[in-house]
């Protein structure tokens, strides 16, 4: 952990202390070197983030903390067009991890998958034989990478019977991410009244895909794919303009104009940008790589703490051990602006009074962070381990020190 890390951790010690009278705890790690001072373009302002030209509706996120760094019309109900297919891939992953399906299952392209989606029609396609079985794996594939709108149709057929069936697990899954502005009535995103998202929830979405389900993921960045005779590449040209980019998907329709939900990893930081409604194929790659430079330019991502690491402790009453160890049940990450971590802010709020049985993981409180004003992380304070009650004479005594102490 770097010094700034370190010097964040004793004001969130120092913070806890004066409001609680608690001692935090002395297990926290060594403190390295004295960092050399900030270049002078690192205390210069952050220049405004580069508005994707006329694009509908734009979003920046960063993909450890899923903080919006930049973005405009956020919320604004778009069609998502074959982005579409990223909530196509994330609920066959996840049926397949629930052991309801296997990628060599076989799926039948079916004649209504074929009329509906197939080289007969207006949209992008896989070129899978009517009537034939791929398996799931080489069907998947071709829809992520063609983008196919036959194969996502398939795929639906199979996982849930019927588009529609299908759809119903689309929303569920959704719901479960935090995508509150989204419905899906099909696999493909063909235009529908009924069928919309937004670029913050997409890039929940993408966020969502990488995080639980990377295997899934690692399809994206697949530069081609034959079926038979026919070999296509995939549209997300940043595939080859930008080596850090390994996703996610393009969209297009006349009502959706031209989309793209891309991410790219530089070191150990990773962002991903929406942009929903653009001009032209190129201008969506276009936009989307300058909104991915500028992120990563301007802002780094730091851990302030690992989850189950003691953050402070905190005196008990009434039980077997007189104090419980806090701490954060997942990984406590924050991104700044480069050369602006050591202004962050550190408060915690926890319970003056704190009486046994405690159960581990029980929640105790919060830690929040702040910078310029505003929160820019905040966890539960949990409990990392279990306090049982203590004897009946230990809980006596505790009553009347703590009606003492009141007076």
């Amino acid at each position: 952990m770097k010094k700034t890390a370190a010097t964040l951790v004793l004001a969130l010690a120092a913070t806890f202390t004066a409001a609680t009278g608690i001692a935090v705890a002395q297990d926290q790690p060594p403190q390295p070197s004295k960092p050399q001072p900030a270049a002078l373009s690192e205390t210069l302002p952050i220049p405004p983030a580069p508005v994707p030209g006329k694009a509908a509706a734009w979003v920046l996120m960063d993909y450890a903390t899923g903080q919006v760094l930049a973005g405009e019309n956020i919320h604004a109900r778009r069609e998502p067009a074959s982005i579409t297919k990223v909530m196509t891939s994330y609920v066959i992953a996840a049926e397949m991890a629930a052991g309801k399906i296997s990628e060599d299952d076989e799926v039948m392209m079916s004649e209504h998958a074929w009329r509906t989606g197939g080289a007969g029609t207006d949209g992008s396609y896989s070129g899978f034989p009517v009537n034939k079985t791929a398996p799931l794996v080489q069907m998947e594939k071709g829809m992520v990478v063609q983008s196919g709108n036959d194969a996502a149709i398939a795929l639906a057929e199979h996982v849930a019977g019927s588009e529609e069936a299908f759809a119903a697990l689309m929303n569920a899954y959704a719901k479960r991410i935090g995508m509150e502005n989204t419905h899906f009535v099909n696999p493909h995103g063909l235009p529908h009244e009924d069928h919309y998202s937004t670029a913050y929830d997409l890039a929940l979405l993408g966020r969502a895909l990488i995080r639980d389900y990377p295997k899934a993921y690692s399809y994206n960045s697949i530069k081609e794919f034959t079926v038979g005779p026919i070999t296509q590449p995939n549209r997300n040209v940043l595939l080859w303009r930008d080596k850090s980019v390994d996703g996610i998907k393009t969209g297009h329709t006349n009502a959706a104009g031209y989309c793209l939900m891309a991410s790219a990893k530089r070191g150990d930081q990773r962002l991903i940008s929406v942009v929903l409604g653009d001009t032209s194929e190129n201008q969506r790659a276009v936009h989307s790589q300058a909104l991915l430079n500028w992120g990563f330019r301007f802002y780094e991502t730091h851990k302030l703490y690992d989850a189950g690491q003691a953050v402070a402790t905190q005196k008990l009453w009434k039980g077997q051990a007189n104090e419980v160890r806090l701490g954060v049940a997942e990984p406590l990450l924050v991104s700044t602006p480069r050369g602006k971590y050591e202004q962050l802010k550190p408060t915690m709020d926890v319970p003056q009074t704190l009486v046994a049985p405690i159960a581990k993981g029980q929640r105790i409180g919060t830690v929040k962070v702040s910078l310029d004003g505003k929160v820019v992380a905040e966890r539960p304070l949990v409990a990392l381990e279990a306090v049982e009650e203590a004897g009946f004479f230990k809980r006596l005594w505790h009553e009347f020190l703590m009606w003492w102490n009141s007076l």
